[in-house]
């Protein structure tokens, strides 16, 4: 029952959509109906400016930090290691896909940041070097969250992590590729907006 109630937590933590609440305080707009229409730190910093999406990215990296930390303790009081899985799992489904906004969320990533910060920060650092070294060459951020989730499971691998961490990037890693699909198809054919570029 406590896992069960957890995993909803977490889930309803990942459901708060700063990107939509920050842009709505500040600006007044809908984000859902502003450039590419996602409800994510990117977007608003296209559409609301660098002030308002620090302010959003830092909400979603909060709410990834506050699961990955429930998953721990929860962790070391019940010695069960799947709290480490289900709590950083449940708060980026929440992310992308919350009942707030009719399951309609970002992408996950700065979530999933939050959760490597708190469970895995030596990780973090080497994905993140990966994501802004993919952005700088290519200036795709769509690219390099990709590109960045795509190692995150090798990282964790090359790191020794346990099966849990296996197990959580492994899921996040799938979640947050597929959250990008629309993006990966722009991709593919040569009209994704790069970084700076208006949608």
């Amino acid at each position: 029952m406590k896992l069960v109630g957890l995993i909803i937590l977490c889930y309803f933590i990942g459901s708060i959509p700063f990107s939509y609440i920050f842009t709505r305080l500040f600006t007044k707009e809908d984000i859902r109906k502003r450039g590419s229409g996602n409800v994510g730190a990117t977007n608003v910093l296209r559409t609301a400016g660098p002030a308002v999406a620090s302010l959003a990215l830092a909400g979603d990296v909060l709410k990834g930090v506050l699961a990955g930390w429930l998953g721990s303790l929860m962790t070391r009081y019940t010695g069960l290691d799947i709290y480490l899985i289900v709590c950083p799992v449940a708060v980026v489904i929440g992310h992308c896909y919350p009942l707030t906004l009719k399951l309609k969320g970002g992408k996950g990533v700065a979530t999933a940041a939050g959760v490597l910060l708190v469970m895995m920060p030596k990780v973090l650092l080497v994905v993140a070097v990966i994501f802004v070294l993919t952005i700088v060459i290519s200036r795709y951020v769509s690219l390099g969250s990709c590109t960045a989730a795509l190692f995150l499971p090798i990282v964790i691998i090359a790191a020794g992590k346990p099966w849990p961490n296996l197990t959580m990037g492994s899921i996040l890693c799938i979640l947050v590729i597929y959250r990008h699909r629309s993006n990966l198809l722009r991709l593919q054919q040569g009209i994704e907006s790069r970084i700076g570029q208006k949608v």
